[in-house]
């Protein structure tokens, strides 16, 4: 039987594997895809609030964390949530397509019932707050890896 291509394997040079696409649909969940997205870079122009779908979406450049990559690689993928009910943002302009955000982390802050908040978190305290009827948020790459412009991928301590 032949190997089965694993969801988080994002090469898709070759016909057999396939690219990224998880959802989270609790809090462990997000926490994979927040690390996956960690230093994403987006211009603030990429986000929209789609208020007849209910669905919130940016479109970003996220780093490959691959092991025994040789040069760093980068991928543009689709962050989604869903069954939104409001998006607020402080610190940051959406819209703005001179403005280069640098995503830190996602995080959920449950509600009273299955609702809550997801929070985008973006260097120089930027944040947007988006608040669903439960969680539901997809990740998924939408082209095919190419090197890092500058080469080099950000360096986190261990």
């Amino acid at each position: 039987m032949a190997d089965t291509p694993t969801p988080r394997d994002a090469r898709f040079h070759d016909a057999d594997e396939r690219p990224l696409k998880l959802w989270a649909t609790d809090a462990q969940d997000l926490q994979i895809l927040a690390a996956l997205a960690q230093d994403a870079v987006l211009p603030a122009s990429e986000m929209r609030w789609q208020k007849g779908p209910r669905r919130f979406a940016m479109l970003l450049n996220r780093y490959r964390w691959e092991h025994g990559t040789r040069q760093p690689e980068r991928v543009r993928s689709l962050l989604t949530a869903g069954d939104v009910v409001s998006v607020r943002g402080q610190g940051v302009l959406p819209g703005d397509a001179d403005t280069v955000l640098s995503l830190l982390t996602l995080d959920w802050e449950p509600g009273a019932d299955a609702d809550g908040i997801l929070r985008l978190t973006f260097a120089g305290d930027g944040v947007i707050e988006v608040t669903c009827d439960c969680l539901d948020v997809m990740l998924a790459d939408v082209t095919q890896p190419y090197a890092a412009p500058s080469g080099k991928a950000p360096e986190h301590p261990e």
